[in-house]
């Protein structure tokens, strides 16, 4: 690789994650993960239950008390920022379990997310989200803006946990089981609002089970099998490894 193709490279990379481990009390979860998110690309963190995928997106968010290694955000150490300060760096969290505000409006919900626009390190402008661009690309919000939070479905609230950390104008969303428990509708309309976002040049780090969501938005995969990476690669090299996809992610 020649210097240009390297600076260009590194200008890409919005994630880099080395060596992490992390902690639940005394019992160790991950073991020296290592994983990058580059700028506009999809990459999915795979593996079954209790591999370790939310606690690698919890990990990098600053969400655990008990944790090591680095990891570098848009260039910057948040190895040991707390959450607010890597939402202020531009890192959006949607957690599996939702958490809307159930007493406010879905308008409410939204304003409570909102943050400043943001500018891409070479000075161009990075996604900015309105309430009304939202309400496109998620047009069952859209018909209910004054709906509280609580009396909304739970494809409804994924769909608004979503668009609420896009009002924060991130740069990279690290995305928890977007599929987990929602109508196969919601999924599908999941996965199109993922690939708009890409689109839009919004990088995702999701956690996911379900191959063929992963297949349809991902471009690369990690695959996590007790706290450890077990696989990196594209995503149609994961789809024709039969015996990763076997011994790491049948059930």
């Amino acid at each position: 690789m020649d210097q240009t193709e390297a600076t260009h490279d590194n200008a890409a990379m919005l994630l880099e994650v080395h060596a992490l481990r992390a902690w639940y009390g005394a019992a160790q979860i991950l073991f020296d993960v290592g994983l990058d998110v580059r700028r506009g690309e999809v990459v999915a963190l795979m593996g079954r239950n209790g591999a370790g995928k939310s606690t690698t997106l919890k990990a990098i968010m600053g969400m655990l008390d008990k944790r090591s290694g680095t990891i570098s955000f848009m260039g910057r150490d948040i190895s040991h920022s707390p959450p607010h300060s890597a939402a202020s760096h531009g890192l959006g969290f949607v957690p599996e379990d939702r958490r809307v505000f159930t007493d406010l409006t879905v308008r409410e919900n939204l304003e409570v997310g909102r943050q400043k626009p943001r500018k891409w390190p070479d000075g161009s402008d990075a996604p900015l989200w309105t309430p009304e661009r939202l309400y496109r690309l998620f047009p069952n919000l859209g018909e209910m803006p004054d709906r509280p939070g609580g009396s909304m479905s739970g494809g409804e609230q994924q769909m608004l946990t979503v668009a609420r950390t896009l009002m924060g104008n991130p740069y990279l969303v690290l995305l928890d089981e977007p599929s987990e428990g929602v109508a196969p509708v919601i999924v599908e309309q999941m996965a199109q609002m993922i690939l708009e976002l890409k689109a839009q040049g919004v990088s995702i780090l999701l956690s996911e089970q379900n191959m063929h969501f992963a297949e349809l938005v991902s471009d690369r995969a990690y695959v996590l099998e007790k706290g450890q990476i077990r696989f990196a690669g594209t995503m149609l090299e994961l789809a024709a490894n039969e015996e990763v996809r076997r011994a790491y992610l049948s059930v």
